[in-house]
């Protein structure tokens, strides 16, 4: 699996409209999520501004099969601003060391089942590990998110230290709780360089 980083810029036009599609098919016609700002086939809402941080898994024919969205909690984030009472009596995290991971899938389109999340699957492990590195790379020392509570499952399989924020609640159909992700200290500050994608994120050419 092939992993590339960066801002909507950095992703360019062609896989930034294949994300919006993946996106769609995933949480709107797969999870079944209402989401008001999808449309057209596409899925994008008020938080993928110009600084949000994607991460998108592609396998060897440059299909897409997983993707991230990383948030500082400096500006607008979904917990915040979306899903504030699943923190309880807790305020939410405005820091610079504190980002936010959000609309995370880790789905084979071609292959997988019709309906259903993969959140236990070796591939979504990959890819919250991946996720995890690119904001340790942005100076994120804890992610937190709003997932369903089915998503602990992967924290427990892959040995996560997570912690609840506040109780799971019924909202729109879903289960939800938010959660805290502590990041380990990285082994190194340098990414690793994969299919033209620079150690900052950026794609060349």
């Amino acid at each position: 699996m092939v992993y590339l980083t960066g801002t909507a810029l950095e992703l360019g036009t062609a896989l930034l409209r294949d994300l919006g599609h993946y996106r769609y098919r995933v949480f709107v016609e797969r999870l079944g999520w209402k989401l008001p700002d999808a449309r057209d086939g596409t899925e994008w809402d008020r938080f993928d501004t110009p600084q949000t941080v994607h991460v998108v898994a592609l396998d060897a024919q440059g299909r897409i099969q997983g993707c991230a969205r990383l948030l500082p909690t400096t500006g607008p984030y979904l917990l915040a601003d979306v899903f504030p009472e699943l923190m309880g009596r807790q305020p939410c995290p405005r820091a610079d060391h504190v980002w936010e991971l959000s609309r995370f899938a880790a789905i084979d389109l071609a292959s997988a089942p019709a309906s259903g999340h993969t959140l236990g699957s070796p591939a979504a492990l990959a890819l919250l590990r991946r996720a995890m590195q690119d904001a340790r790379h942005h100076g994120a020392r804890e992610l937190v998110s709003v997932s369903p509570v089915a998503i602990e499952r992967i924290l427990r399989r892959g040995g996560f230290a997570y912690a609840h924020l506040g109780a799971p609640m019924d909202i729109d159909g879903q289960h939800l709780f938010a959660c805290s992700l502590a990041l380990s200290a990285p082994r190194s500050d340098r990414l690793p360089v994969r299919e033209g994608v620079a150690a900052n994120g950026q794609v060349r050419g």
